[in-house]
């Protein structure tokens, strides 16, 4: 693991997560600590805030993006650090996109949003595809326009998890409108 100022992450995805973090200003002295999961359901990265850390001022606000260490495609396991660099970089500002939701949120904001993200599938959509459109007015399109086309474009990623994509996220169509009305 390797630390820079507020943020902790592993060194083999460092230049991805610097490289997202720049888009991110805003985040410079927010405390987030990157790290590898051995699984996440349903997803390959998930942002939180530090349960502790809501019982603090804004300001002190701890957040997690826990990293899959693998995916599956195709009943084949991958692991996630040999995605091509510009994809990891888009997944990665897609769960920044949400902290910078996080941020503006009270603590008890926090918590009602985690307790209705678990149990109903519009807030889901809602979390998801407000990450987008937060990472994507941060100038971050292109990036997450390969992560999106590199899931739908993958003939070997199962169709389960491709809908999942469709229903949840910002389309690349979606994506243009935004760019073009910014």
């Amino acid at each position: 693991m390797k630390a820079q100022e507020n943020h902790i992450y592993p060194k083999s995805i460092e230049d991805e997560i610097k490289l997202a973090l720049d888009f991110f200003p805003q985040l410079s002295e927010v405390k987030i600590t990157f790290k590898f999961k051995s699984d996440i359901k349903k997803s390959t990265m998930q942002a939180q805030p530090r349960f502790k850390s809501l019982f603090k001022p804004r300001s002190s606000r701890e957040y997690y993006i826990f990293i899959s260490e693998k995916f599956k495609i195709s009943g084949q396991e991958f692991k996630t650090t040999n995605v091509p660099p510009e994809v990891m970089t888009g997944w990665i500002g897609h769960e920044l996109g949400h902290i910078l939701d996080y941020e503006n949120r009270s603590a008890l904001n926090l918590i009602w949003f985690g307790i209705r993200y678990l149990y109903m599938e519009k807030h889901i959509i809602e979390a998801e595809r407000a990450a987008d459109t937060f990472a994507v007015n941060q100038g971050m399109e292109d990036y997450i326009l390969k992560t999106k086309n590199f899931i739908l474009d993958h003939a070997d990623i199962d169709q389960s998890y491709k809908k999942r994509i469709q229903r949840y996220y910002l389309s690349p169509e979606e994506i243009m409108q935004i760019v073009q009305e910014r």
